[in-house]
């Protein structure tokens, strides 16, 4: 390889690993803040459920509003806030905390984990996490998991929901999205039959 042709590689590599790296810190800071109120109709426990928006496509808050819903059939009331808005409540105590990252280059995001590390109350707490992303989640996930036993924390269940990859392969004619969906709704709804056992 001549000289020239180096120099050209090497500033092509340069230029790419600019527009990588301004594109994820593009997707893990410029997401909307908001919060939601899921409100049992006979409340008997509180869940916090926190993620950081993804800016592209929403699944995350998809896949969290769906597992508030099925907190919510358990008689368990959930709050369901994106990262900024939940650091106003970082003080509060719930029955259950439900952290839901996005996975870019193979990690979760950095907001939601820079909050699980300055969260006070999570020793002890029963959480679960929730890793979703196109379809290679597996590192994240753990990684997740890892931030969450570092806490101290019980986590209770993990489970991954994938934007391109078939949720459930025996259901491959569905949409993914609705697939995950229906899978946070069912999960959210044996978690709260955990939490509270002697519910019908």
């Amino acid at each position: 390889m001549t000289p020239k042709r180096r120099r050209f590689f090497i500033k092509l590599a340069v230029i790419v690993l600019l527009v990588w790296t301004g594109l994820t810190i593009w997707v893990q800071y410029s997401g909307k803040d908001f919060i939601y109120e899921f409100k049992a109709e006979t409340e008997q426990g509180s869940a916090l459920i926190v993620f950081n928006p993804d800016p592209v496509y929403n699944l995350d808050e998809q896949v969290c509003k769906s597992f508030a819903t099925g907190l919510q059939e358990r008689n368990i009331s959930s709050t369901v806030a994106t990262v900024k808005s939940a650091m106003e409540q970082i003080n509060d105590d719930f029955d259950l905390y439900v952290f839901c990252v996005n996975t870019y280059n193979w990690t979760p995001d950095w907001r939601l984990t820079n909050y699980i590390k300055e969260h006070p109350n999570l020793e002890n707490a029963r959480v679960i996490a929730l890793t979703v992303g196109a379809g290679a989640t597996m590192r994240a996930q753990r990684k997740l998991e890892w931030h969450l036993s570092d806490k101290g924390a019980d986590l209770l269940g993990s489970e991954m929901y994938w934007l391109l990859k078939p949720n459930d392969e025996n259901r491959m004619k569905e949409r993914n999205v609705v697939v995950a969906n229906e899978l946070a709704l069912d999960f959210g709804k044996r978690i709260g039959q955990l939490i509270l056992p002697d519910q019908p």
